[in-house]
């Protein structure tokens, strides 16, 4: 028997304009007035080198001359082309960022469309009532596609990574869409399906790397034993998509190895990076999963693991064999990794979201009413506490609270915004509108259950990226260090070679112009050194040897020499960091002899 039962009045599908808004006002906060922080600003960097670079710069991704051959260069594409496109009217930053908007665009709604298709077919409908009033199969799935984002929304790890121009992002967009891919192929086994299939899965080669499509790929064949298709015409299928996916890759490896940008080519550097990816599981890697997981997944991985058991006794149930085993093999895939970071982990929110769907109408009221007041209490607590923190930090009441916020940017004068204020007021009086229509309204709806809590995280999102924004750019951005060393730095200055890292390197260029070597360039009069913080004053080099100065981190991402470092040959010109950081330090340096 189905565990689910449900009238039609449940399943009331959320207004257009609303998800529309909510929608808006999740990704577009973090992405308009921030600054390139440590995270993304190395990918920022890649974008606006190609942007204002040559065509080899698009063939050989790079830092204003700093090879960063590392996962694919389509995330990095469609950065530059945005840089190119809106450049001129919003700037750099925010052009950038436009592709981002079209990446969450592009991951919601594929993501909608593919609880929507599996909602409305035969098996994933509630059970007939004895009077009637069950949903149209039309109406459910509807309701929950809209459950499905409210899902997505609300989960911790898409909200730190969709905000930034990261190749994992584009990742995570590009598997809702070969979600999407896949469940029109299994609802009508075709060349057309498969080949769209494949595009995907090539596009996903192109950002990161050939082991993420080759695994689902596989759990795709997977899917379609489990769901009985014929296995004949399902390889065919799979093989078709398999050589799309080659097909679409090689539009950068073919130029890539031929046209040798630079007089190099990046692919054996992007071949071993896509080796190094894979390692056997350890017993770290799986505490790693798991202790990054329970946050980063929240509150999906909940819902999804109850869909899981409320559906166990059902076979043949599309909507849960093939969520299950994307996230199963997803899931060993990361086990796989030697190195796993967060941004890994977003590749299985598509997924899990889509089956937590799934879940949430089999739950008990007294559940799904314990998660609202949970979400009700613990997200208005927080809000309350960043409003105190911000009342703090501008009229110094309380003293402790003004303390605690000053004391991790020391320097930093804080103002009063008017628009972040109004924009932040704004958000905190619809978060109460909406508690308020929760509490009060008596007809229930199935998606009520996950709206406060992807109300309550959009809020306290808002807030942080209105009125602590300034604090936070101040904090992690190195924009200040970039205009400090270029005003240092004389006007014929010719190229300066360095040892700082991506994200460093990028923000330089950005913000400063500073002319760091190129691909090509091996002689610099000017060094930028990064290392650890010291004491004002202290030896260039107190340990007095002489040190080979790589592109970046001695050598790694394969960087190459490009200065002999001697202390005495060089006169020290400027040199300090960021105020909120105390572990490194920059100097600026002028070769004497």
């Amino acid at each position: 028997m189905k565990p689910v039962r449900l009238p039609a009045a449940a399943t009331l599908a959320l207004p257009r304009w609303a998800l529309f808004a909510l929608g808006m006002l999740y990704i577009l906060p973090g992405l308009i007035g921030r600054d390139p922080w440590k995270d993304d600003a190395g990918s920022f960097g890649i974008m606006w080198t190609m942007a204002h670079g040559h065509w080899q710069d698009w063939l050989l991704p790079n830092i204003a001359g700093l090879p960063a051959p590392d996962e694919g260069p389509l995330a990095f594409w469609l950065g530059a082309l945005c840089i190119k496109l809106f450049g001129w009217l919003v700037g750099d930053v925010l052009a950038a960022r436009v592709s981002t908007i079209g990446l969450f665009v592009l991951g919601t709604v594929s993501l909608w469309s593919t609880a929507f298709r599996l909602g409305r077919r035969s098996e994933a409908q509630p059970l007939r009532l004895a009077f009637g009033g069950q949903p149209e199969p039309d109406d459910y799935g509807r309701t929950l596609a809209d459950t499905a984002v409210l899902i997505y929304l609300g989960c911790l790890g898409l909200l730190l990574q969709s905000h930034e121009t990261l190749a994992v992002t584009l990742q995570g967009a590009l598997l809702s869409w070969f979600l999407y891919r896949s469940v029109r192929y299994i609802e009508g086994p075709s060349v057309r399906n498969a080949i769209r299939a494949g595009a995907a899965l090539g596009a996903l080669t192109l950002t990161r790397g050939y082991a993420p499509p080759l695994v689902l790929l596989a759990a795709l064949f997977l899917c379609t034993r489990s769901l009985k298709m014929p296995a004949a015409p399902t390889l065919r299928h799979l093989a078709q998509a398999a050589g799309t996916a080659v097909l679409v890759t090689l539009v950068w490896l073919l130029p890539a190895s031929l046209l040798h940008p630079y007089g190099q080519t990046p692919i054996p550097d992007w071949l071993d990076w896509n080796a190094s990816q894979l390692s056997v599981p350890s017993w770290s890697s799986l505490k790693a999963f798991f202790r990054n997981g329970v946050w980063y997944f929240w509150p999906a991985w909940p819902f999804a693991a109850w869909a899981a058991w409320a559906w166990r006794r059902q076979h043949g149930m599309m909507h849960i064999i093939l969520p299950t085993w994307f996230v199963g093999a997803l899931a060993v895939l990361i086990l796989f990794d030697p190195v796993p970071e967060n941004g890994d982990l977003l590749k299985l929110l598509p997924p899990m979201a889509l089956m937590a769907a799934f879940g949430l109408p089999t739950m008990k009221r007294g559940a799904i009413n314990a998660i609202d007041w949970f979400s009700v209490m613990v997200l208005t607590l927080l809000g309350v506490i960043v409003w105190l923190f911000w009342i703090a930090k501008l009229t110094g009441w309380p003293a402790q609270l003004a303390k605690n916020a000053l004391k991790l940017v020391p320097g930093f004068k804080p103002e009063f915004g008017i628009v972040a204020f109004l924009v932040a007021a704004a958000t905190t009086v619809g978060w109460i509108v909406l508690v308020h229509w929760r509490l009060s309204r008596q007809r229930t709806v199935l998606w009520r259950a996950v709206v406060l809590s992807s109300g309550g995280l959009i809020l306290l999102w808002v807030l942080l990226m209105t009125l602590f924004l300034p604090d936070l750019n101040y904090s992690k951005s190195y924009a200040s260090v970039a205009r400090q060393i270029a005003s240092r730095l004389p006007a014929d200055a010719g190229c300066i070679a360095s040892n700082v890292g991506p994200a460093q390197r990028a923000s330089f260029a950005y913000f400063g112009h500073l002319p760091f070597a190129g691909v090509e360039e091996s002689e610099c009069n000017y060094l930028l050194l990064q290392d650890g913080a010291t004491p004002s004053g202290a030896s260039l080099q107190s340990r007095g040897q002489e040190r080979n100065v790589t592109q970046y981190g001695d050598g790694a991402m394969g960087g190459r020499q490009v200065a002999t470092f001697n202390p005495r040959d060089w006169t020290l010109l400027w040199e300090g960091r960021r105020p909120s950081d105390r572990d490194e330090r920059f100097r600026l340096l002028r070769r004497t002899r």
